[in-house]
């Protein structure tokens, strides 16, 4: 007998039983789930090649087989399903158990940082976030992920609406969810997967970036550049070392760094700090040397790390929380743009906590591009500064070595959010989306005319779902308001998202009335959320009867020294709002500024007109029926108008049901952002 031979056997016989692979889910097939009620709803996941699955939702079956690779996807028809809750089963070699499986509405809240803006940082929080229980009510966060390549993998998790937990949800999602659910008595699931600062590219996919020329070429400059970049700053790190060296201007340790950033300190020498905040010595001349910056506040009891992010930053700084250093950036380590820092659970205190950070700079003006945010909010409290040692400048012949310019961060690069956040979830079955975006192309305005257009086409294709409903908050109000009619960027923002209304199935929530002008995130998120519920319920829900827009322009005529405008959507009538005597600066510290009129004896602000010479003029406008007739007597020959033409207009124009005029113009001249590029 050959002995040897009976292990060989042995693993043979066994080999199929080792190598069978468990049943595995996607982290959005869990606990609390919210499935579309749809006609074919897929769950997916991965198993042995060539096992059978089988899912069960209530009542309802469906079968797959996990092919070569190992995938596979079961199809549910779950029209006629009732809300639950379900206990669903996915069994394979395995069997899952999922809890608490609802079926209703599921929508996609994607964006920029005013989507990502979170219940608990708004106004009225306290009260909406102890009424919000409603186990109807449901949010699946994705974690955020910038990836080079389509990816499958993820993670997030569902929460249910309730005082513990609502205070995390989408600010906006949740006033859209919330008034749907309302209405419609159906269980409504948000898909949160935002992204603050980011451009409408980096949600956009490979192939249709690949589809535009002028897109795919950037692209491939960043990735380029981001390639060379690591040689650059190496370069820059041994040359900014000699430098320090030669000049003898090297940072010093810090002799007593809880006089700084411990809980409690001596109150003398801190001054207020306004943000932006460059810092400059007693003489008002660019600041050297190191210096601190400290905020104190309250925060409640959590048991999950918390994301701070302290905008762009000029110099290298070390950030303590409550005293404890979380990380020291030095020349060889700053990162270049936004500076963002984990906090640990464990180092957060329920009730005051004290945030403090020292920035070095001994070759430029040390400076806070914006506030502090904190899980997407600014903290309440003021922020003081203080020095901790001076240098003189650099002599003039011993200029610092240039930080190269900075790669394009992940977040920013075109396709790598689709890629990390939006490609692992196209299988899963939806209602719609809600998007709320443009602040980070707002230098290029004229080009988003293109770019978001692109997206929402895309996502569509992508899909599969057909033109799904993809609805969007058109710009807040925001920045200095001017006195003068002037070119802007933030309104040929608003015209390219009003253009694009021309794809079928969208539609946009105007909030011209509801912006800050030294917040870009104004905290009156309810307006938001619930005047894109207005457009879903009449859109896709039956309510036929429900003004969801307020009026647009339709067209303009000539009549001796006056034009008439008209409109669509005008739904009871035209009305005037009283204009207000203040407007609103910060609502978080209740800031407000006295408004002045540009058209005081007008019926209507916020109307401008020209002539031949393209002269723009503050205008008188008033209402008459259905038209509004603009004029001023500085142009006899008029040959344009604009309406709430800024970054932060005064105006009143609305519909009788509440809902704001669309800023518009009736010219086609030069766009003042033709030119910006991605």
């Amino acid at each position: 007998m050959k002995y040897p031979l009976l292990p060989l056997v042995a693993a043979c016989l066994f080999a199929p039983a080792l190598a069978r692979a468990d049943v595995t889910l996607p982290a959005i097939f869990s606990e609390h789930m919210v499935l579309e009620k749809a006609a074919k709803v897929p769950i997916w996941g991965k198993a042995s090649p060539g096992e059978e699955v089988t899912v069960k939702v209530g009542d309802q079956t469906a079968t797959a087989k996990a092919g070569e690779d190992g995938t596979w996807k079961a199809v549910l028809d779950l029209s006629k399903s009732g809300p639950g809750p379900f206990v669903a089963t996915v069994k394979g070699n395995n069997e899952i158990t999922i809890n608490d499986v609802v079926v209703g509405e599921v929508w996609v809240a994607s964006g920029q940082s005013n989507m990502e803006w979170v219940l608990s940082n708004t106004l009225d929080s306290q009260k909406e976030i102890a009424n919000s229980a409603n186990p109807m009510l449901r949010q699946f966060r994705l974690t955020k992920n910038a990836a080079e390549k389509p990816t499958t993998e993820f993670t997030g998790t569902w929460e249910v609406a309730s005082p513990e937990t609502s205070g995390k949800f989408t600010a906006v999602g949740y006033y859209f969810g919330k008034d749907l659910q309302k209405e419609l008595n159906q269980p409504v699931g948000l898909i949160y997967t935002n992204w603050g600062g980011t451009p409408s590219e980096a949600w956009t996919s490979p192939d249709a970036i690949a589809s535009v020329p002028e897109l795919q070429q950037s692209l491939e400059k960043q990735q380029a550049y981001a390639k060379e970049y690591v040689g650059l700053k190496a370069k820059f790190v041994e040359d900014f070392k000699k430098w320090l060296a030669d000049t003898d201007r090297a940072d010093k340790a810090t002799p007593d760094i809880a006089a700084y950033a411990g809980e409690k300190i001596a109150a003398d020498g801190w001054a207020p700090v306004n943000f932006p905040a460059k810092f400059t010595d007693a003489d008002g001349k660019p600041f050297y040397g190191a210096i601190w910056v400290r905020r104190e506040f309250d925060m409640p009891k959590t048991d999950k790390s918390i994301w701070l992010d302290v905008g762009n930053v000029e110099g290298f700084d070390a950030l303590y929380w409550n005293g404890k250093l979380i990380k020291a950036n030095s020349f060889d380590t700053a990162p270049a743009g936004r500076r963002t820092y984990s906090i640990p659970a464990n180092e957060i205190k329920e009730g005051r906590n004290v945030l403090a950070m020292r920035i070095y700079s001994p070759s430029f003006q040390p400076t806070l591009q914006r506030d502090f945010v904190i899980s997407g909010a600014t903290p309440a409290g003021p922020t003081v500064s203080k020095a901790e040692y001076t240098q003189t400048a650099p002599a003039a012949d011993k200029v610092a070595p240039k930080l190269p310019a900075p790669a394009m961060a992940p977040q920013n690069t075109a396709t790598y959010l689709f890629n990390g956040m939006i490609n692992p979830i196209l299988s899963y079955a939806i209602s719609g989306a809600i998007w709320y975006q443009g602040e980070s192309n707002a230098g290029r305005s004229y080009q988003y005319r293109m770019a978001f257009p692109l997206m929402i086409t895309d996502w569509r294709k992508q899909w599969g779902q057909g033109d799904f409903p993809f609805y969007f908050v058109q710009l807040a109000n925001f920045l200095p308001k001017d006195n003068t009619p002037v070119e802007s960027g933030w309104a040929e923002l608003r015209e390219a998202q009003s253009m694009t209304l021309k794809l079928p199935n969208t539609g946009q929530a105007v909030i011209i009335d509801a912006g800050e002008s030294d917040d870009i995130h104004p905290r009156n998120k309810q307006v938001v959320g619930e005047r894109l519920a207005r457009i879903a319920l009449a859109r896709d829900y039956g309510k036929k009867d429900l003004v969801y827009s307020g009026p647009t322009y339709k067209s303009m005529k000539v009549d001796g020294s006056k034009v008439r405008l008209s409109f669509d959507n005008i739904g009871g009538g035209l009305t005037a709002h009283e204009v207000p005597a203040t407007y609103v600066k910060k609502s978080q510290t209740n800031e407000t500024a006295p408004l002045v009129r540009n058209s005081p004896s007008s019926e209507l602000e916020g109307f401008a007109i020209c002539g031949e010479d393209k002269k723009w003029v503050w205008a008188d406008a008033k209402i008459d029926g259905n038209e509004v007739v603009v004029s001023s007597d500085k142009v006899a020959n008029p040959v344009a108008v604009r309406y709430g033409w800024a970054n932060n207009p005064t105006c009143n124009l609305y519909n009788k049901e509440g809902l704001p005029a669309s800023p518009f113009r009736t010219d086609d001249f030069p766009a003042s952002t033709a030119n910006g590029k991605y």
